[in-house]
């Protein structure tokens, strides 16, 4: 073949390229189709990546002959200010649904009586908890995609529709040329955690109070995926990996006879189907299937609330008719939320490392999905009042997302005649100071932060945390015991203890005294920028930290710097600044670290080191298990030679290193995404390759 990125133009040269370019869109097209919908890929990824790049570089060299619905463009990167409206070509209805067996024979009945059927076939789906979505194809291509909005007129939400892997650019061609489709936009449950778990990492390094935390995590994964289709850049909403169920042809209708006919004929199309479909014969096989899939649909990667029930005969659909909210060919019956009534015993206050004090209900243990629940939060001053809490209510509890327990409701009618209201308290409840509430915060404060018990022991755990000082001989029990015993009081308390001061504690003998003196020994030669972290300014998490300890080099510069230079710092902003700031201007903070420096810490960047290299830039790698040095070092020594580092297994995975008892789940994804899996002695392997 000629080389077409080097020859000279010719009369028919665009068209060969435009020929070229589609060729290699419908293969990734129809490897995506088996990948991600069939999940049966027939080539490896390695070839896969190499027909996916040389489209990509034919569409930069020739932007011009670009297809809009190019595989490409579904990784994002358009950014839109204001999302357009446009009109449904039939209104998108919603359905009557009910959580009544009888509601559902009554309709069954209804159903039997319009059509003179003394038996009507249905088909039963799963209600799928997502963002309803409908899809239009033009000449067999994805050309617009709407949301419901009010019914009538939905948002133009084409670009972010794109990115999402299981909705086909194109379409085969036995379909129609004009084809619409509705269907069920969902985060799927594994991503929605995941992206809770970074997040909730990333704003535990900042310093974030508990109640902080929680109200930036995203609440369940149909509100998640709402926001995230709203989201004005393509390429965030392709980071998401939201999937889509399609379940219902608009136009043109009568394709087939069945519905079930046309669901069948949507999967031999390319379109993602739910398996959970079958026909019934009848009210009580609909009624066997809904207590059949009622706990199936819980171990499943999607939220469901219910199931689907409609007429499978498209003749008796026109028979039937709307009315002006609902079709009368359908129906929804919806699984009650699972709730417990427990009863409130007590509530607790707790105060975390940053001071934040945070309500805990005690209750009368209930068993709800799976387990027995005691606890629950109650988040802050304000939720308590909204639920005008008193101790001895009877309270409903739910789990949010089937993970965190929460209280819903009180049952006032059964409250006792002289249960006392719960009061947030005006002291801390650890040290009696007058707490404190910051402007535009809903959180209270103990600002006690050098004598409140929880504050320091919260303190103490942060500096010996394994990405700070990483003194893994110190847990939470050993100091709380050095605490209590008035040994520690600050960080720099530790390195001043000695064998001979454990020995003193009790339960401690010559062994585990000397091991923990070790473990404060070699956390000496910790780098600066994790001595930074260690410190626990407020919102400086590993990453800032870094950041801060290479821009300035020193504790002693970075003490000095003013506002506008620590504004200046990648990563930084004027709510980090204002914190780094405002910390090395408190006199306790100035001595603690004048007591660090005189015990050994590192206090300024070291020089690079030697051999230092970019032999692996470009390469992403997941660490995972027990290896022959600390975690760490083997994740600095990648930095040290130019790689990236990732917490977990994905598609831009170089090599998953797995050591000792490795994580099952990194193990289970890699093989899944065929990612190479070495060992530490191969990795050492990889840097002496020149």
């Amino acid at each position: 073949m000629r080389d077409l990125f080097h020859q000279e133009p010719e009369p028919n040269f665009e068209e060969s390229i435009r020929q070229m370019m589609q060729e290699l869109a419908r293969k990734v097209a129809y490897h995506d189709y088996r990948y991600y919908v069939l999940n049966d890929p027939e080539i490896s990824d390695y070839e896969y990546d190499q027909l996916y790049h040389k489209l990509l570089e034919l569409e930069k060299r020739y932007p011009h002959l670009a297809d809009p619905n190019s595989p490409t463009q579904r990784v994002g990167g358009t950014i839109t200010k204001t999302f357009e409206q446009a009109p449904h070509s039939t209104p998108m209805l919603s359905l009557d649904n009910t959580y009544d067996e009888g509601e559902l024979r009554d309709w069954d009945r209804r159903v039997r009586e319009l059509t003179g059927r003394k038996q009507v076939e249905y088909v039963c789906e799963l209600k799928i908890d997502g963002v309803s979505i409908s899809l239009t194809y033009r000449d067999r291509a994805l050309w617009q995609a709407l949301t419901r909005g009010d019914g009538y007129h939905g948002d133009v939400i084409t670009n972010n529709v794109r990115t999402i892997r299981s909705v086909p650019l194109y379409l085969p061609s036995d379909a129609p040329d004009v084809l619409e489709v509705r269907g069920e936009i969902y985060m799927p449950v594994s991503v929605f955690n995941q992206l809770n778990r970074r997040k909730r990492e990333e704003l535990e390094e900042l310093g974030y109070s508990e109640e902080q935390i929680e109200a930036q995590l995203m609440k369940n994964p149909r509100n998640a995926t709402a926001g995230t289709l709203k989201l004005q850049k393509s390429a965030e909403v392709a980071r998401r990996k939201l999937e889509a169920f399609l379940y219902f042809i608009i136009q043109p209708i009568h394709f087939s006879t069945t519905h079930f006919q046309n669901l069948e004929r949507l999967k031999n199309w390319g379109f993602k189907v739910c398996d959970f479909r079958k026909v019934a014969h009848g009210i009580d096989e609909v009624i066997h299937i809904i207590k059949e899939w009622e706990h199936q649909r819980k171990s499943l990667d999607f939220e469901t609330d219910g199931v689907v029930i409609k007429v499978n005969e498209l003749a008796l659909w026109d028979k039937l008719g709307t009315t002006a909210k609902s079709p009368r060919w359908a129906v929804a019956f919806k699984y009650p939320p699972e709730v417990a009534r427990t009863r409130l015993k007590n509530v607790v206050f707790q105060v975390g490392r940053t001071g934040a004090v945070t309500p805990v209900a005690e209750l009368a243990p209930v068993f709800l999905s799976g387990t027995t629940v005691k606890r629950a939060t109650l988040h802050n001053e304000d939720f308590i009042r909204q639920l005008d809490l008193h101790i001895g209510d009877t309270v409903m509890v739910e789990k949010a997302g089937e993970i965190i327990p929460k209280i819903t409701g009180v049952m006032r009618e059964l409250r006792p005649p002289h249960a006392r209201p719960v009061v947030f308290p005006s002291h801390c409840p650890e040290c009696g100071s007058v707490l404190v509430r910051r402007p535009g915060e809903a959180a209270w404060y103990c600002p006690n932060e050098s004598g409140c018990p929880p504050i320091i022991i919260g303190k103490l755990e942060h500096f010996v945390h394994k990405k700070a000082m990483d003194i893994q001989s110190l847990g939470e029990k050993t100091l709380q015991d050095l605490y209590e015993a008035g040994l520690v009081c600050s960080p720099a308390d530790l390195y001043q203890l000695s064998e001979a001061d454990i020995m003193k504690l009790e339960g401690y003998k010559e062994l585990s005294a000397r091991n923990i003196i070790n473990g404060i020994r070699q956390s000496l030669q910790r780098p600066f920028e994790r001595v930074l972290f260690a410190l626990g300014i407020r919102y400086v998490g590993e990453t800032v930290a870094k950041k801060l300890a290479h821009t300035f080099g020193s504790i002693d510069a970075l003490a000095a710097a003013d506002l506008e230079s620590l504004k200046a710092t990648e990563d930084v902003g004027d709510m980090i600044a204002e914190s780094v700031y405002n910390w090395f201007r408190k006199p306790e903070n100035i001595q603690l670290l004048e007591k660090l420096k005189k015990a050994g810490l590192k206090m300024e960047t070291q020089a690079p080191i030697q051999g230092s290299s970019d032999k692996l830039k470009g390469l992403s790698f997941v660490v995972s298990g027990v290896f022959s040095v600390p975690r760490e070092t083997l994740k600095e020594k990648i930095e040290q030679y130019g790689g990236r580092i990732l917490s977990s297994v994905s598609r831009n995975t170089s090599y998953l290193i797995a050591g000792q008892k490795p994580g099952p789940e990194k193990l289970h994804r890699a093989a899944e995404l065929k990612i190479p899996i070495i060992s530490e002695e191969e990795f050492y392997r990889l840097l002496e390759k020149d």
